[in-house]
């Protein structure tokens, strides 16, 4: 029986690059046919013709499976709805832009087949990407990694090839504030990385700005290191300190005939200085308050409006 290979692809508003993809994906598997596909879409709210364009894939190709969700639930939701249907024995995700090739799963499958769980495509270049996100992407990395116990991978996204048991243990993730870059590595199971260059968007728009990406990244260090609390205990620490220190200054002055004077500018700096360091403390804490409160109510991760299974041969 030959191994089912399921290409998992998130898409939101994505009706102007899908044809080429479909094309890629049609080549892909025309190339390689000692595996069965299946090529799972998942529709995360689209207002556009997605929905309709594959529903007009899935008539035509067996292999098409879909998933529409009843609403926008972001990328991060999209992705364990389809890791929660796919049902292939490897499992490559894939953003529909085609950013990342299609023509690397191939020798993503190699190193599958070689006994790796995880193949992992990291990032050599990024044509498209602005100076400014590149350096502000590198600098997050840089602190996510040096806040963590956890081994996150630089310069790597979503594209990548899963074992079934890597699927398997990333279904068990059910928290609603997620990142799963970091649930990949948190997994664990033996690793590749593999270099490629990534091309720019082929058609559309990024739905991604950087008020979504300031997000995400808050999401990524609040979910998998308590890091920022304990800088926060720092900061109020050494500020203690100093404020002691300075207090003790003030009052053994005036032994020495130096006058305190009024000080009015000093004292509004000192307090415009605290209540900023207080304010900054309580805005982590609330982070992660906000995600105890989000957890505890335990809702549903997303619902489905419509699911359409590919006809796998056997």
């Amino acid at each position: 029986m030959k191994k089912l290979i399921s290409v998992l692809i998130p898409a939101y508003n994505e009706e102007e690059v899908l044809d080429m993809l479909m094309e890629r994906l049609g080549k892909l598997a025309a190339d390689q046919p000692g595996y069965n596909w299946e090529f799972m879409f998942v529709n995360d709210g689209s207002r556009d013709r997605t929905l309709e364009i594959i529903k007009q894939y899935a008539e035509r190709d067996a292999r098409v499976s879909y998933i529409n969700l009843s609403r926008n639930f972001g990328k991060e939701t999209a992705m364990i709805a389809g890791f929660d249907h796919v049902r292939g024995d490897a499992v490559v995700n894939i953003d529909a832009d085609l950013q990342d090739p299609p023509e690397l799963i191939p020798r993503m499958i190699k190193y599958w087949e070689d006994g790796y769980d995880d193949v992992f495509a990291r990032r050599r270049s990024r044509a498209g990407e602005s100076f400014v996100k590149k350096l502000t992407s590198q600098i997050y990395y840089k602190v996510l990694q040096r806040s963590t116990r956890i081994p996150i991978q630089i310069d790597t996204g979503d594209f990548r090839l899963l074992d079934r048991r890597c699927i398997d243990a990333l279904k068990q993730f059910r928290e609603s504030e997620r990142y799963t870059k970091g649930m990949f590595s948190w997994i664990g199971y033996k690793k590749k990385e593999i270099l490629y260059d990534r091309d720019p968007r082929a058609a559309g728009t990024t739905k991604w700005n950087y008020g979504k990406l300031v997000n995400l990244a808050i999401d990524g260090i609040t979910s998998f290191t308590t890091a920022p609390l304990r800088v926060s205990t720092y900061v109020g620490f050494v500020v203690s300190v100093i404020a002691f220190v300075y207090i003790l200054y003030l009052l053994i002055r005036p032994l020495f005939g130096v006058s305190t004077g009024g000080g009015y500018s000093s004292t509004m700096a000192a307090i415009l200085f605290l209540g900023g360091v207080q304010l900054l403390s309580l805005g982590i804490i609330g982070e992660y308050i906000g995600r105890i409160f989000n957890e505890t109510k335990n809702r549903p991760l997303y619902f489905v409006e419509e699911y359409h299974e590919a006809h796998h041969e056997k």
